[in-house]
């Protein structure tokens, strides 16, 4: 496994400490507080922070005033740029694209949900499970992403995000193959954007379609989109371990969340809820695990495709692979990282053996 992984290469706090260039923070909000924070941990000054143009207005951050690029390479001949921010827009990576050439350009793993960092340290203490996870999955391009985004994690490696991605249309055509009979549970709808995707695959031909949505707003998009659409039942539900009762953040986002500071939600186990399922996604934004555990009837008994978001919390990559085969040991596992930086999009897809 050494060979795979960066093991005792340098990590991204070392690489950090030894810089004798001006540390920069490229973005603003919820990611740049938690990169601060890591630095004022592993010992790290940062010297200055930019946005990208259109959204400098002249105020500050943790006390720095916010600049723009241009300002920050007439200020420092060269520098470390530490990306605070989530990209996949084309637009945006061709920009991040351009700094990476002038400029060191890297990218901290710093998780959504949770305080574990994913740094040498949590490697080793987890290196069994790692190896394990590794071991179960079903082809070479799963290894080699895993590799990679363990790799980047540990280093905060630009290009081994970049490196790893491939196209969701090869997921569609290669593993998960989906037909015109799909009974469909939707974990995490949103706004109905993967049901979009769903029928965009399968011609908008199905069997049925089952879509959780906790959020009051975007229930209420998903709604009126899809108002139409037959053999449609959405839910207001978030998904769970059991059923109960939940405190939830919803702001109408896509990172709306379990939180103990929001209001109350009706949380169901899936098994509670649907009696026979094909193809099961879950974004249910760091409630995998639980979910997972609220789907085990249907697993062991449907065996249903499965899509699941592996990056929420620090330990998915390895604990989510390891939960399904536990809950369904026919299940191929694969992992692909689609187009986003940081390691976000990146999945789990499942199917039964039989079904390839």
């Amino acid at each position: 496994m050494d060979s795979l992984f960066v093991g005792r290469e340098e990590s991204l706090a070392e690489r950090l400490r030894r810089e004798t260039r001006p540390i920069v923070v490229y973005g603003m909000g919820n990611g740049a507080d938690k990169i601060f924070d890591l630095c004022v941990r592993i010992g790290v000054e940062i010297s200055d922070i930019y946005a990208s143009d259109e959204f400098v207005r002249g105020h500050s951050f943790r006390g720095i005033r916010v600049k723009r690029y241009s300002e920050i390479c007439s200020l420092y001949e060269d520098f470390v740029i530490l990306l605070a921010f989530a990209v996949f827009r084309d637009d945006l990576m061709e920009r991040i694209d351009g700094m990476s050439r002038e400029h060191t350009l890297l990218v901290p793993d710093v998780p959504l949900f949770g305080n574990a960092v994913f740094d040498f340290d949590f490697f080793e203490a987890n290196r069994s499970s790692i190896e394990k996870a590794y071991s179960l999955l079903a082809d070479d391009t799963s290894r080699s992403v895993f590799a990679d985004i363990v790799n980047a994690k540990l280093t905060g490696s630009y290009e081994l995000l970049r490196r790893c991605e491939t196209d969701r249309s090869e997921v569609f055509e290669n593993i998960l193959r989906l037909s015109q009979n799909e009974r469909y549970v939707d974990l995490g709808a949103y706004d109905g954007d993967t049901i979009t995707e769903f029928l965009a695959q399968t011609g908008g031909l199905y069997s049925k379609i089952t879509a959780f949505e906790p959020d009051r707003k975007n229930r209420a998009k998903l709604e009126y989109k899809y108002s139409s659409l037959d053999g449609l039942k959405v839910c207001p539900y978030a998904s769970w371990s059991e059923n109960t009762t939940l405190h939830f953040s919803g702001n109408g986002g896509r990172m709306s969340c379990i939180d103990e500071d929001g209001y109350d939600v009706e949380a169901r186990a899936v098994d509670s809820v649907v009696m026979s399922a094909s193809y099961i996604k879950m974004d249910v934004e760091g409630a995998e695990r639980e979910t997972l555990l609220g789907c085990k009837r249907l697993l062991e008994r449907c065996s249903p495709k499965l899509s699941v978001s592996a990056y929420h919390r620090a330990g998915d990559l390895f604990t989510l692979p390891l939960l399904i085969h536990e809950l369904q040991p026919s299940y191929k596992i694969y992992l692909r990282h689609h187009k986003y930086v940081p390691a976000w999009e990146t999945n789990l897809y499942c199917t039964a053996s039989q079904t390839l």
